[in-house]
């Protein structure tokens, strides 16, 4: 990579806080638009409107989905405006680029019948009871993998049933845990010091490997598809964040609380969920519309002119 593309990727981490899986698909995207410069022969600082149109044509005749063309438009362009900010350019090009309309897709979820029997489905042993954990504090809380594998135990605050997270941006936040939750959480801490615990930074950790380290988002994501592969639907973390936020929103919760809870930045990113209360709406709408329901076999009023 070049110096100035090395200063941006620290930008993105230390100033933009950007996740792990983030930073890693900003360096992929910016390396393949270097690449592509390359074998064109084309200056970074010499690209018109029209080249950088024809590197998204380019995206689009390898087969690549508009929201994969639009995560690149944002790491290139993103590192046009930090070249102009900081001095190193005066151009950007691809400000004028439009992202492509893509299809919005519901986010997928479990039904609570369906999280019930996911829930009941782990044993009792040290290991089954910290996988437990995970699954009821996912659904509990519906924090993302990466904030709740970077808990700490001082994060918790079991007299208030509340957990402080670390979200995007590097914000800080509560979330609230559940009645259930909480049983398996004071029964997991109560065993999880009869275990090899983390040294150094990890000594704090809630959640921990086999191996005595802090357990990863990668760790959790392969002990819901252990736990979840006879499970007809895909389980994943988002998953129970989903099926939490569907599941407040079904039973009549506050958007912009949801929002809060969810630690989303705009409200349009958490109006999704208001899609997935469609069953509630209709409840609602046949409780207290007079037309909402007709008496079968109920004959209508006459016309007139028949």
């Amino acid at each position: 990579m070049l110096e100035v593309q090395k200063d941006y990727m620290h930008y993105l981490q230390y100033v933009r806080h950007l996740s792990p899986r983030s930073l890693a698909a900003y360096m992929r995207d910016l390396l393949a638009y270097s690449a592509y410069l390359k074998a064109r022969e084309l200056p970074e600082e010499e690209i018109s409107l029209i080249q950088a149109r024809t590197f998204v044509g380019e995206l689009t005749r390898r087969g690549l989905s508009p929201r994969s063309i639009n995560r690149t438009l944002s790491a290139v362009r993103g590192y046009y405006r930090y070249k102009q900010r900081f001095g190193y350019g005066r151009e950007n090009p691809f400000r004028a680029v439009k992202s492509l309309k893509s299809a919005k897709r519901l986010p997928s979820f479990l039904f609570e019948e369906e999280v019930s029997e996911l829930l009941a489905s782990v044993g009792d042993d040290f290991w089954s009871l910290r996988d437990l954990l995970i699954l009821e504090l996912l659904y509990s809380t519906g924090c993302r993998v990466s904030e709740l594998v970077a808990v700490n135990v001082g994060d918790l605050d079991l007299r208030g049933s509340a957990l402080r997270v670390i979200g995007k941006g590097n914000k800080e936040r509560t979330v609230y845990i559940g009645r259930e939750a909480l049983k398996v959480l004071k029964l997991y801490l109560s065993r999880r010091g009869l275990q090899r615990l983390p040294t150094g930074e990890a000594a704090n950790a809630l959640f921990i490997n086999r191996r005595g380290r802090r357990l990863t988002a990668r760790g959790v994501q392969y002990i819901l598809a252990r736990r979840t592969e006879a499970q007809a639907k895909r389980v994943t973390p988002h998953t129970l964040r989903h099926s939490f936020a569907t599941h407040i929103m079904n039973r009549g919760g506050d958007i912009r609380l949801l929002q809060e809870l969810l630690g989303h930045a705009s409200l349009s990113t958490t109006q999704v969920y208001t899609h997935l209360g469609i069953d509630r709406l209709k409840d609602v709408y046949a409780g207290a519309h007079p037309h909402a329901t007709v008496k079968k076999n109920t004959p209508g009023p006459e016309r007139k002119g028949k």
